[in-house]
């Protein structure tokens, strides 16, 4: 309908452009259709590689969930597919780019900061916000120019290799459970194989590098993943979360690798970095989440805090076992040659090297500052109640 509208209401020449990030369409046949519809050229573009190296990858380093939930799947993808779409706009000489969102969502923002960032001089067009049909009108307007209208399900979804949302319908009732029918990643758990199953997970640098003894490359890694923690039922997430434009939404995601993958990493930070960084990463994760939910990937601040991480990640290298059974993930082992743990000072057997009675003049110490203002409060009679 975009490339229609575009032609009929502008008189532009539209070419159309599909960024492949592992949302697993046929993309044959989606290039020959906008051919058909009246695009001058019609390219698919494969960027499932650069998806997961260069943008999956760094969430991972991040931990990153928005609101301690998302995965960002959607989010991660968008300022790569306008780069894409930018690359080909001006290597074809376009003087405008467009998209197909609407005013509600939050993936208008990503484009068109992208968009602008990258290449202020082209004019940005969004038909589905400017045109004002409901979906009725849509329909009519479709039938009207021999554009084939694909069945439709009940929910919105938007898939890739990182991860896949499910909204809308039913799923607008905070109270109702998702049916079956809207996930296709992850199984039931109250379906999933009887008996657990080990994953090892092999890190360097802070990003995966194996599974099961097995070195991969990224996309092969998250993929198998994908599968084998969806086959348990790992993956399945619910929740409601603010939008950028203001809106809260109730969202249904599926992400299996990147659920285990975030966490194992998690796991393995706690093993190889020390206090200190341990508790000033955190607050930098959720901002950095934040900015890559709000669109602002390419803001310096996010290159930013990706130069803090990639320091830290330096000794992020190891093995992480995980225990996938019915719908949950647990860790289970983890080891690293960079490990801080140590048996012999944290044992409570034979053999330890930590000298117990070096505790009671480190408490006379730690509690100096504590036990002195509540000294001064009860002269005051102002020390609470309970403590």
């Amino acid at each position: 309908m975009i490339i229609k509208w575009i032609a009929e209401r502008r008189g532009y020449d539209v070419i159309a452009v599909i960024v492949d990030v592992g949302q697993g369409e046929d993309f044959d046949l989606l290039v020959s259709k906008a051919l058909k519809i009246g695009a001058t050229k019609s390219l698919c573009v494969d960027a499932k590689r650069d998806f997961v190296d260069d943008y999956v990858f760094k969430a991972v380093k991040a931990n990153a969930m928005y609101q301690g939930t998302y995965p960002l799947s959607t989010a991660l993808a968008r300022p790569l597919i306008a780069e894409k779409i930018v690359d080909v706009a001006l290597a074809e000489g376009a003087g405008a780019v467009a998209h197909g969102c609407t005013g509600k969502g939050n993936d208008q923002v990503r484009f068109e900061i992208a968009f602008k960032s990258l290449a202020p001089q082209l004019e940005i067009l969004a038909p589905v916000r400017e045109w004002g049909m409901m979906r009725d009108e849509e329909i009519e307007y479709a039938k009207a120019r021999g554009i084939p209208i694909p069945p439709k399900s009940r929910f919105s979804m938007d898939q890739n290799i990182w991860g896949r949302s499910i909204e809308g319908a039913e799923l607008e009732d905070t109270m109702f459970e998702p049916p079956e029918e809207a996930f296709e990643w992850t199984v039931a758990p109250e379906k999933a194989p009887p008996t657990p199953t080990y994953v090892e997970i092999g890190f360097e640098g802070g990003v995966p590098v194996s599974l099961q003894g097995e070195r991969m490359n990224g996309l092969e890694l998250v993929t198998e993943l994908n599968r084998l923690s969806g086959s348990h039922g790992v993956g399945r997430i619910d929740h409601v979360e603010d939008r950028v434009i203001g809106i809260r939404s109730r969202e249904v995601y599926e992400a299996p690798a990147a659920v285990v993958l975030t966490s194992a990493h998690r796991d393995l930070e706690k093993a190889v970095l020390s206090k200190a960084e341990l508790e000033a990463k955190p607050s930098l994760e959720e901002y950095w989440s934040r900015l890559v939910y709000s669109g602002l990937w390419m803001d310096p601040c996010r290159h930013a805090i990706d130069a803090f991480f990639d320091f830290m990640q330096r000794r992020v290298e190891g093995r992480v076992k995980v225990k996938l059974y019915k719908g949950s993930m647990r860790i289970v082992g983890r080891e690293s040659r960079w490990s801080l743990y140590n048996k012999a000072l944290a044992t409570y057997e034979k053999g330890s090297t930590f000298d117990q009675s070096l505790s009671k003049g480190f408490i006379d110490i730690f509690s100096l500052s504590t036990v002195t203002a509540n000294r001064v409060m009860a002269s005051h009679e102002e020390r609470p109640k309970g403590g």
